[in-house]
C-alpha cells in the first residue's frame, strides 16, 4: 500500500508540475519501451537530450528561469532566443574514471530545456548567470507591459 505524499506547508501545491513530472516519466517510458523514428533515440532520428530540472518565477519586472546545472561550466551551455522562445542546451560530458562504477545516477550527454515566451518580453536585455550550479536566465518585461496604476479623475 502506498503512503500518501506529505507536502511542505511552507510551499505551495502545484498540480501543474505534478502532472508535468508524471508527462516527463511517461514520455521516458514510452521512448524507452517503444522506440519509433524521432522517439528520443539518435538511431531512430530523435534527440538524445534530457531536460533538466527548472523552476519559473515571475515577479514584477522580469521572468526567471532557473535550471539546476551542477557541474557545468559556463562554455558548455548555450542560450538563445528565437522567434518567441527561449533554448538553452549544452552537453555534460562524462567524467574519465579509474575505478569501478557501483553506482551512477548523475545525467550525463546532452541537454535541452525549452520555454515559449510571453509577448510582453524584453529579448533585447536578456540575462544569464551560473552561480553554484543554477543558472539563472532573467527574461525582464517590456516596459510598455508593466503594470501601473490609473488615476480616476472626476
Amino acid at each position: 500500500m502506498t503512503q500518501p505524499t506529505q507536502h511542505n506547508p511552507l510551499t505551495v501545491w502545484n498540480p501543474l508540475r505534478e502532472l508535468e513530472d508524471l508527462q516527463a516519466r511517461m514520455d521516458h517510458l514510452l521512448r524507452t519501451t517503444f522506440p519509433f523514428p524521432g522517439a528520443g533515440f539518435p538511431e531512430n532520428g530523435g534527440s538524445d537530450a534530457w531536460m533538466p530540472a527548472a523552476d519559473v518565477e515571475e515577479t514584477e519586472d522580469a521572468y526567471l528561469v532557473e535550471l539546476e546545472l551542477p557541474g557545468v561550466k559556463k562554455d558548455q551551455i548555450t542560450v538563445e532566443v528565437s522567434e518567441g522562445e527561449l533554448a538553452i542546451h549544452g552537453e555534460i560530458k562524462e567524467k574519465e574514471r579509474a575505478g569501478v562504477i557501483r553506482r551512477n545516477t548523475r545525467r550525463v550527454g546532452r541537454f535541452e530545456y525549452r520555454m515559449a515566451l510571453p509577448s510582453n518580453v524584453d529579448t533585447e536585455h536578456i540575462g544569464a548567470e551560473l552561480t553554484e550550479g543554477i543558472l539563472t536566465v532573467r527574461v525582464p518585461k517590456a516596459e510598455k507591459s508593466k503594470p501601473q496604476r490609473i488615476e480616476i479623475r472626476g
